[in-house]
């Protein structure tokens, strides 16, 4: 038997804490390694990681959901060997799916002909129903954060939902453009004390990408930053992580 797909997804409380580049980097690493990753714009009304690979789909996750294609056929070929599933953009009917619709999507995963090792979920930020639809969904919940108070408080309360209505356990924080390791540490204990007073759930921090201006370089040139900047010092943690 072939070994499980391993199935992660890549959330954050707010939205402007470089979540999506985290994923496609994040996918970019993995690849380089050796793995077959497939990256998931879950994100399903606001979709971007097409626009940070310059990918240009003709056809999108909402063709699933309407029956037009099979996930197989819209499946595109990005960088470093990265398969990528695209998702639409302002498209609000796809930010609206049922959560029957969201579990046809998840369940459309079995059926995929493209042999892969790691499913990489870049889901919506916030706790709205889909984030909770495809993080149910994964093995490894990733919860990227920055040093900003607002991202804190609602990581936070992306945990506290995850975790006591749909028994979500264990979560892996990443903090995001920090000076530092030590300010990415800070963020995570922050974090840690707030979920050890009040929830039961187990944090793991994996560490902490600094603030790189070859990352939004990499971002402009629509390439991942361990592509376009492999000796970047943001490159140099996600290829080590």
């Amino acid at each position: 038997m072939p070994d499980p797909v391993r199935v992660i997804a890549v959330t954050s409380g707010k939205g402007g804490v470089g979540k999506t580049n985290i994923s496609v980097n994040l996918a970019a690493s993995l690849s380089l390694a050796g793995q077959r990753v497939m990256l998931m714009d879950a994100d399903l009304g606001l979709a971007n990681v097409d626009v940070l690979l310059g990918l240009e789909p003709h056809f999108d996750l909402q063709h699933v959901i309407s029956g037009e294609k099979s996930l197989d056929e819209i499946i595109v070929q990005g960088p470093l060997g990265i398969h990528v599933v695209p998702a639409s953009s302002g498209v609000e009917k796809m930010a609206e799916l049922t959560s029957v619709e969201h579990a046809s999507l998840i369940a459309a995963f079995s059926e995929l002909k493209q042999p892969i090792d790691v499913l990489i979920v870049d889901t919506a930020a916030g706790i709205a129903d889909g984030v909770v639809s495809f993080a149910k969904a994964c093995q490894e919940v990733i919860v990227v954060v920055c040093d900003e108070p607002t991202s804190l408080t609602d990581a936070y309360a992306l945990i506290k939902v995850l975790s006591m209505r749909h028994g979500i356990k264990q979560f892996q924080i990443l903090a995001n453009m920090v000076k530092d390791e030590s300010q990415g540490l800070n963020l995570y204990e922050k974090l840690l004390n707030t979920t050890d007073r009040f929830l039961e759930v187990g944090l793991k921090y994996l560490g902490a990408v600094p603030f790189d201006e070859q990352l939004r370089q990499s971002v402009r040139a629509q390439k991942p930053v361990i592509e376009a900047y492999p000796r970047s010092p943001a490159a140099t943690v996600l290829i080590g992580g």
